[in-house]
């Protein structure tokens, strides 16, 4: 008994084996992958700079004469206009210079038309009346040359502007010269930025219009200034150490927001004229060199080496390795191979451009 069922269960499992293998093989489908198409437009990509921010006048108050500083009218940091108050130094010597200057000129004046009464006379001589004429001139420049110093002593605001730091205190002993404090016109403001030599090339080398380019300012706290700039002027030489050349760009500041001194990062938009763009999803590298997937006529993929010129959020900006026609892989990277065969599901540029830009935000 044992035997025939021993028997019966080899004959079972001889024909399950038997319907195994007469199934038929199942052959994997090639995977399905998204892709796409390059997009040609019109783009720009926004360079970076740290900058320094300068009054558009800065100037340091000194005295202008010697002597005690006897009153102070303005305070630190208040805006003044032009001609306003801000020191006096003690005017006492000066008050007296002018005086005696003035009496000098009085005496020469007397002399003067004593002299010409004689001369009218044919008393003395025309010379004699010359020189007496030198001398009264020479007595009227003293005055002015007094007046002149006794208005040095009132010290007043060349330009509208925001006072600084005081340096000098009242009672205080002034050498002529002695800084007071200073003075700084925000109405406007240059920045100064560095540039490095290739992106100045790049910049004189597509400018082709006099037209002055246009920058923004990223302040210290992150917030965009509510003024744009624009680029004045580039300074002449480079600097050897830094391989850096200095932009100056002139920015309005009519709320006042920003002092002299500060510092930002400036904005500036490099144009890109018809570029090939790509998602930066699509490139890997290998050895320091970008590639990307590329699906041939036969459904196979192609390594294919590219050159990247820049890039925006989310996409790269390509120089070299592209055709407007060429087929991207843009999902799945890690997971085939050069020569493997797949299926794809072709995407406009325009939805996979307008997704990222969705994604970004």
């Amino acid at each position: 008994m044992i035997t025939k069922v021993s028997v019966v269960f080899g004959l079972i499992a001889a024909l399950l084996s038997g319907c195994h293998q007469a199934e038929p093989e199942k052959q994997e489908e090639p995977p399905k992958l998204e892709a796409t198409t390059p997009l040609r437009e019109d783009t720009s990509v926004t360079k970076e700079y740290v900058c320094q921010i300068h009054a558009i006048r800065h100037i340091e108050v000194r005295a202008l004469e010697r002597g005690y500083l006897q009153n102070i009218f303005v305070d630190e940091g208040q805006l003044v206009n032009k001609g306003h108050p801000m020191f006096k130094i003690m005017p006492n010597i000066y008050q007296a210079e002018l005086l005696k200057a003035k009496a000098e000129a009085n005496n020469m004046n007397i002399e003067y038309l004593n002299t010409k009464g004689l001369n009218d006379q044919k008393i003395v001589s025309d010379n004699e009346l010359a020189l007496a004429k030198a001398k009264l001139d020479k007595a009227n420049a003293e005055v002015k040359m007094a007046e002149t110093h006794l208005g040095f002593t009132d010290i007043n605001a060349p330009f509208d502007g925001i006072v600084g730091q005081f340096v000098a205190r009242i009672g205080s002993l002034l050498d002529e010269g002695a800084l007071l404090t200073t003075l700084s016109d925000i109405s406007e403001l240059w920045v100064y930025f560095n540039v490095p030599e290739s992106e100045y090339l790049d910049y004189k080398l597509h400018k082709k219009d006099e037209t002055r380019t246009k920058v923004q300012l990223r302040m210290a706290n992150g917030g965009i200034f509510n003024q744009t700039g624009v680029i004045e002027t580039i300074e002449a030489d480079f600097d050897n150490k830094s391989g850096n050349i200095e932009f100056r760009a002139l920015f309005a500041n009519p709320d006042k927001i920003l002092r002299h001194g500060e510092t930002g990062t400036i904005l500036m938009a490099k144009p890109y004229k018809n570029a090939l763009l790509i998602p930066q999803e699509a490139v890997f590298e290998i050895m320091d060199k970008n590639y990307v997937y590329i699906i041939n006529k036969e459904g196979k993929l192609e390594q294919r080496l590219i050159k990247i010129e820049a890039d925006i959020p989310k996409l790269f900006i390509v120089k070299e390795g592209l055709q407007d026609d060429d087929k991207i892989l843009i999902e799945g990277l890690r997971k085939v191979h050069p020569g493997e065969k797949v299926e794809i599901d072709l995407r406009p540029p325009e939805k996979v451009r307008s997704e990222l830009e969705l994604y970004t935000e």
